[in-house]
């Protein structure tokens, strides 16, 4: 079974106000689209614009916190759990009524002499969040982000994810494979991917190091997937990419992908 590719209406389809991409994806072919934050429209205008789309929303992310203030996440960042269990609620309430089976827990801009203490936060606050998870029957997702883009992220390796969701041992928590973060953070994408791939509950996909279309840059897409498939991957694969010019002029790519839209 070829594995099936949801839009992020986040990056892509930008020509459009927010609540029109979920139409605008649909045009294009996609039956499940994911974004990164609804939160500034009610549960029920986002319940009306995916179900008059006739698409599937699989995944959003937990709010960042302050990001004025320079926030990216909080589950990792001592002093502030509360904070976490309220945003985590709320992402939560989103989820479950709109039907949407992931969540991305973001864990926040840490600085280097702080790790040692921010790991023991992080483990909490996931494990807080995993056992309601499981409860609802959602999956919670944890991403690597590379440092050259974010360069004070807690998580930037995919080794360190593999860490966290084996202390863990949760069936709630899961890994977001991210392939444009993991080939900037040490590439071997196929040996790298198939030692874990047990643990991945998502994969998303962008070109190196343009973050485009992934037709072009440094990955050769198709034989990764080829390669995730056959190490038993068997999920969803996001494409979360700032499209070179007008999102349905670029999607040609698609065709030799080996994805799905249905």
């Amino acid at each position: 079974m070829p594995l099936r590719l949801t839009a992020n209406i986040s990056f892509m389809f930008t020509e459009q106000p927010f609540l029109e991409r979920f139409g605008a994806a649909a045009k294009a072919g996609f039956g499940a689209v994911e974004c990164h934050w609804p939160y500034e429209f009610p549960v029920e205008t986002l319940q009306a614009a995916i179900s008059a789309a006739g698409v599937k929303l699989t995944g959003l992310n937990m709010p960042v916190g302050d990001k004025a203030a320079g926030d990216f996440g909080l589950a990792a960042v001592a002093g502030r759990e509360a904070e976490f269990r309220t945003a985590f609620d709320l992402a939560v309430r989103y989820a479950t009524a709109l039907g949407c089976p992931m969540i991305h827990v973001l864990a926040g801009n840490v600085a280097d002499d702080q790790h040692g203490g921010a790991i023991g936060t992080y483990i909490a606050n996931l494990r807080h969040a995993a056992a309601i998870a499981e409860k609802q029957k959602l999956t919670l997702l944890i991403e690597p982000i590379n440092r050259r883009d974010a360069p004070n992220y807690f998580l930037s390796t995919l080794e360190e994810a593999v860490a966290v969701a084996a202390t863990l041992s949760s069936p709630a928590v899961k890994i977001m494979a991210d392939l444009y973060h993991l080939q900037i953070m040490g590439g071997d994408l196929v040996t790298r991917l198939a030692d874990c791939v047990d643990l991945i509950g998502h994969v998303q996909v962008a070109g190196v190091p343009a973050r485009a279309e992934p037709d072009q840059g440094e990955v050769n897409l198709r034989f990764v997937l080829d390669a995730l498939v056959a190490a038993g991957y068997a999920g969803l694969v996001g494409a979360e990419y700032r499209p070179r010019g007008r999102t349905e002029d670029g999607l040609g790519w698609i065709a030799t992908s080996g994805l799905t839209l249905g």
